[in-house]
């Protein structure tokens, strides 16, 4: 009861929510960059929201399935077929026995989750199955997916014996407009080296030294107050960093514990489904933020995967 990897893509990893309460030790959270689409992906396949998935970016892999199996393909609008049928996102959808998926490009964001019901099998590392590449644990020997791995399906035997209505539904995390520039909201940061609204000012892009743990932007460089060495503070995903060349840095799940460079801002966690789908070449601007704000919008977002969560039961129940 296994799926064999026959492509391995960019660079797919097996990621789960994370590590949670280890950053005193030095260990960043990992798990999904963009947990909304990761947890939606998750509750389409019939699974708990914070069960295993493949992690794809930018292009996916090429999987033969050799058990029947129930999947949920959820974020960047990704390229999907299997044996030649196209196949729908963020909708349940059934994989024969034999079956080879493949997945292409991720066409409207960087990074797509793939749910199997049941969820994927791994012997977790401090409590999660998430892969921490620069630490080199996790997931698949803290690696990403290559050619002729085998990843095993948790309950597998079950999926006959579950009913999974045909049921579409918006992906979006929340319910802005799309188009041009990709607006984050921020939080004040706890350093006032940046000049007030410098963050604000203009439009930044993101480049290509981007990774899992952070983004590195390019703009109208920010002068900070002060220069030279600083002693390194916390830092936790989302904070932004202004390093001596003025370009930003937004820092995502894989973040280093400690950082010198001013923490000049915080992006808010219901932004972060929208940071982890940027690539590079792709615009954002930030504005500010209150508190207040920033939680009441993170309450939506987790009311509305909560509804999302019991249509889904209620709609399987009457199947």
């Amino acid at each position: 009861m296994s799926i064999e990897c026959l492509a391995p893509g960019v660079a797919t990893l097996l990621q789960d929510a994370g590590r949670r309460g280890l950053r005193r030790h030095g260990i960043a959270d990992g798990g999904a960059l963009d947990p909304w689409s990761f947890a939606l992906a998750n509750l389409l396949a019939g699974n708990p929201a914070g069960a295993p998935t493949l992690e794809i970016t930018l292009a996916g892999p090429r999987l033969r399935f050799h058990v029947a199996a129930r999947i949920a393909l959820c974020g960047g609008g990704i390229e999907a077929e299997c044996d030649g049928t196209p196949l729908p996102t963020s909708r349940p959808v059934a994989v024969p026995a034999g079956g080879v998926l493949r997945l292409g490009r991720c066409r409207d964001g960087a990074r797509a989750y793939l749910a199997v019901r049941g969820g994927l099998r791994v012997v977790p590392v401090l409590g999660s199955a998430s892969t921490d590449l620069r630490a080199g644990f996790g997931g698949i020997a803290g690696r990403p997916l290559r050619s002729g791995d085998r990843l095993a399906i948790e309950g597998a035997a079950n999926v006959d014996s579950v009913r999974f209505p045909d049921w579409w539904i918006d992906p979006s995390s929340d319910d802005r407009p799309r188009g041009g520039d990709r607006v984050v909201r921020v939080l004040a940061g706890s350093d006032a080296t940046a000049p007030p609204g410098a963050l604000f000012a203009h439009a930044w892009q993101v480049t290509p030294a981007s990774n899992r743990q952070g983004l590195r932007l390019l703009g109208r460089a920010i002068a900070a107050a002060e220069r030279g060495e600083r002693v390194s503070e916390p830092v936790v995903p989302g904070t932004v960093q202004l390093p001596p060349d003025g370009q930003p840095i937004v820092l995502l799940a894989d973040a280093q514990t400690h950082g010198g460079y001013p923490r000049i801002g915080h992006a808010i966690r219901a932004d972060w489904p929208a940071l982890a789908q940027l690539r590079p070449g792709d615009r954002l601007r930030f504005s500010p933020c209150a508190p207040d704000e920033a939680r009441a919008a993170l309450c939506r977002q987790r009311q509305r995967l909560h509804r999302i969560a019991l249509a889904l039961d209620a709609k399987r129940a009457l199947a």
